[in-house]
């Protein structure tokens, strides 16, 4: 007997795009209901469909990144959306993923998350030349696990 696969969650189209883009729209809800958006670097795992992003050590709110509303948010309700989108003048190239997903914190005294909060930094640092000056080893990783992805292309290219 022959089980089908379910199809992935990310195509290899999606994984272009992630690759593409820069920075990503987080979406979380706070105590009110109402939805927070933040736009964040990220990178994306290549053998699951994971995404991680950090808490970095550009200007913030609050100098303790566990005060930050997204992660205050993150802590009582771990369901995130991100939100990717391609833009270009030329309309035929315009696109966007939209993807959801549940987050785990990954934190820098976390042992049971050690190994993936390394990978998580090396993938960071790799795409993003300017956290080579950051202290992101004693700061959150977000990781989220996604769940869903909804995609959009002006066309197949």
């Amino acid at each position: 007997m022959v089980t089908e696969q379910p199809p992935p969650i990310l195509t290899a189209s999606d994984r272009r795009l992630l690759e593409a883009v820069r920075t990503a729209t987080l979406a979380t809800m706070d105590d009110y209901g109402r939805p927070r958006l933040v736009p964040c670097c990220f990178a994306v795992d290549p053998d699951r469909p994971r995404v991680w992003t950090p808490i970095d050590q550009k200007p913030k709110n609050s100098t303790d990144p566990r005060r930050l509303g997204r992660v205050v948010d993150l802590m009582a309700r771990p369901h995130v959306s991100l939100l990717v989108d391609r833009w270009s003048e030329d309309w035929s190239e315009l696109a966007w993923l939209r993807l959801y997903g549940d987050v785990t914190l990954l934190e820098a005294d976390g042992l049971g998350a050690a190994a993936e909060r390394l990978r998580a930094l090396r993938a960071l640092r790799a795409r993003y030349p300017q956290y080579g000056g950051h202290d992101l080893e004693s700061r959150p990783v977000i990781a989220v696990q996604i769940s869903a992805a909804i995609r959009w292309a002006a066309s197949d290219s």
